[in-house]
């Protein structure tokens, strides 16, 4: 049986990303984007978006989602589903704050 364990990884301090931004660390071969809302809520998602793959980390923050520098496809920070007509969805990672301190949650086998 393959039990999927999480692995929490301190990636820095909540000001290190700033408010309705975002900020990118590597996983691997994966780029993740810790986003951080108006009202300091953190949220992580592959910097990819479903549409054309563009950098989901260099969007508009704004209502609990980011919207696509590429194509203004708009993804949900909570869900990571394209909302609207559009179809996909961007991989979502557990974040938490310990503190000031900005935890992501790596999968490990």
């Amino acid at each position: 049986m393959n039990v999927m364990m999480q692995n929490w990884v301190a990636i820095g301090s909540l000001n290190d990303i700033p408010r309705r931004g975002a900020r990118c660390v590597k996983n691997g071969g994966m780029t993740i984007a810790v986003f951080r809302t108006a009202d300091d809520k953190i949220y992580a998602l592959e910097d990819k978006c479903p549409h054309r793959n563009g950098p989901l980390s260099q969007g508009i923050v704004h209502d609990g989602c980011v919207t696509c520098p590429l194509h203004n496809w708009v993804i949900s920070l909570e869900t990571g589903k394209a909302q609207g007509a559009d179809e996909g969805e961007a991989a979502m990672f557990p974040v938490r704050l310990d503190g000031d301190t900005v935890m992501l949650a790596i999968g490990m086998s």
